[in-house]
Order: C-alpha cells, then structure tokens, then sequence
C-alpha cells in the first residue's frame, strides 16, 4: 500500500511538472485594450480592460501608465482604473509583464455639461390598465379603471451619456453614449435625480408611476391598442432575445435608444431593450391596501400610486426577454406586462425612463 501511494506522489509531481513546463511554452505574443479612444468628462472614472494573447499564456500580469497624469491618472496601476482630472488629453498605455508588448487608448477629456431631456407632454384621460389582449401573466389581472392628469414623459431611456454627465462614472454592461444606462439600482437613480433637479431646478424630474408608464406605453389617448409599445409585430418596435444578439455578445445586449419605431405619442423604447425602473411599489392589482387615489363614485383609480412595499415594479421588458413565454407571444415585452425586481438588484437589463408632472 505505502509503495502505491509512493509511486502516485511521483506520478502526480511528475504531471504537475510537465504542466508548469509546458505553460512556459505559452510566450505571450501581444495585448490589446477593450478601447482604442475614450471620452470622459472632468471627475469622471472608467476602467479599461486588457487582453493579452495567447488566451493561455504563462504570464499575462499587465501595468498601466498615462503619459499626461494631471489629466488622466492611473488609480490602480495592476487593473486599469483611470480618473479624469483636467481637461485635456492623454495616453494611457498598457505594458506587459515582460515588457515587449504595448496597448494604447488616447483619452480626451472634456467639461461635463448637463443634458436635458427630451420630454413628450402626455394629455390625461381613462384607459384600462392591466391584460387586455388575452395573453394574461398571473400578475397583470384584475384591470383596473384608471384616470390620469397631464404629464410628460421622456421620449427616450436615459441614455449612459446622460447618465455620465451627472455621475461621472458609467455602470453599464453594455457600454455605448447612446445605449440606454443600465446596472443601476435605486439608490443610484435617487442621486441621479437629485442631481438632474439641481441642474434643471424648474423642471422636478422623477420616475414615472406605473399607470402613467402603461399610459404612456399604450400610446395616451392617441392609442391603437397594440399589443406592444407602438405595434403588434414586436420587431418593429423592439429589442428583444430574437433580434438584440451581437457578434461581441451572441447572448444579447442592449442598442442605441430610438432605433425601433415608436408608439403613438412618438415615444421610443417602451417594448424591449431595458426595463424600466417606476416610482411605484409592486402589489397586486387586486390589492389596495397602500394604493391612493380610489374614488368609490365612479368606481376609477385617479393618478393612482402603490405608495409602499417591498419592491419597486419595472415595466416594458428587454433585450433579454424571451420572443414566446410559457406559450404566450412575448409575455414580457407587452404593455402590460410586470416585472417585480428583488432589491438591491441591479443588472444589465434595467434602466430608467423620466416623467415629471404638469405644473
């Protein structure tokens, strides 16, 4: 038994040195960065990312500099971690372990300047808010008779540049000015918004509630009833699992905002893409214990608002959903489709759509 268990130790060790030896065959033969050329406003922090060739390679420990660091400097010289401090521009170089191979991103860093919103001004009326079109989920029924006052809402998703240009900083998965923001959690559109409001004190932006959202979705008074935001063919006006799939990521990602068609009320993005954070609580619709606005007379919901719970409620789907769910043509890009996201989460598929009131 003991010679056994010797002659295994032996084999092992001779495997594990075949192994190592084997690796050091594994030259590294180049690195590359994510971005060739990059734009930051003053303050704002990225990360840039850095591949080095073979995938297997024995050493890929990389280093970063910057070549002007009172405009850019490197935080973290091992990750790649760089903040823009002036305005100006600079070169961010990576450099591998053995120092033979070189990447380079020039970084070009400009003022902040605060981006005002598109807003589209919804005239109010009655609407039937829930499942309508017979391909209910559990969570879209019973309906709900509902009135809305005037209000607007952004004709568009907050896009990361946007997002940027009052954060400093970009979360999102899916990088792109104009790809809606995302990975974002509430904590995070609170400061977004207080920080928006400051810079546009007259405007009060805020979220939009569900039944404004749906509203909005239906396309107002001006509504066709479609199934989606905007037409009953869901590739007309939406990024969805059948159609949102790149060559970077065959899974799926997000798009540039405005690049289906809109709704009726020249509305953008509604169906698919992102979800869309709203300021309402999730509940039933047959649930009303902290919904406001009944009046008992007319038997209407007026500018109802789930004021308390345990989750926010995110509405219009996204480029992950899936084209049939549990037999139902899109469940979750339809207009009335709900989605109920466990806190703090804060993933690739959801984003944010503005509203602010009629003053």
């Amino acid at each position: 038994m003991k010679r056994n268990l010797f002659y295994f130790i032996v084999v092992v060790a001779l495997l594990i040195v075949a192994a190592v030896a084997c690796n050091k065959d594994k030259a590294v033969t180049g690195v590359t960065i994510d971005y060739n050329e990059l734009e930051l406003f003053v303050g704002e922090t990225a990360t840039l990312y850095a591949t080095v060739s073979p995938s297997d390679a024995a050493n890929k420990i990389v280093s970063w500099t910057s070549d002007n660091p009172d405009v850019v400097s490197v935080i973290a010289p091992a990750r790649g971690a760089i903040i823009a401090r002036a305005i100006g521009e600079a070169t961010i170089t990576v450099t591998t372990n053995d120092g033979n191979f070189t990447a380079r991103c020039k970084v070009t860093v400009i003022t902040p300047t605060p981006i005002e919103p598109v807003m589209i001004r919804v005239t109010g009326g009655t609407f039937v808010m829930g499942c309508t079109d017979g391909q209910c989920q559990h969570n879209e029924t019973p309906t709900l008779n509902v009135q809305l006052s005037d209000y607007y809402i952004a004709q568009y998703p907050v896009t990361q540049r946007e997002w940027r240009a009052m954060m400093r900083s970009n979360p999102s998965l899916f990088k792109g000015d104009y790809h809606p923001v995302e990975n974002i959690n509430l904590d995070d559109i609170e400061e977004f918004l207080l920080r928006l409001n400051e810079a546009f004190p007259n405007k009060n932006y805020r979220l939009a509630t569900e039944a404004e959202w749906e509203y909005a979705a239906r396309g107002g008074n001006k509504s066709n009833g479609y199934k989606y935001s905007g037409s009953n063919i869901l590739n007309d006006v939406a990024w969805h699992s059948g159609n949102s799939a790149t060559e970077k990521h065959p899974n799926g990602q997000t798009h540039p905002v405005g690049g289906k068609n809109p709704n009726e009320l020249d509305i953008y993005d509604m169906s698919g893409n992102v979800w869309e954070w709203c300021s309402s609580f999730y509940a039933r619709y047959d649930s009303v214990k902290f919904r406001t606005g009944y009046d008992s007379t007319l038997n209407i919901w007026i500018n109802p608002q789930d004021t308390a719970g345990i989750q926010h409620v995110a509405r219009g789907g996204s480029y992950l959903d899936l084209q049939y769910h549990e037999g139902k043509e899109n469940g979750f890009c339809r207009v009335s489709a709900r989605y109920a996201p466990s806190p703090p989460m804060m993933p690739g598929h959801l984003g944010i759509r503005l509203a602010m009131s009629v003053e």
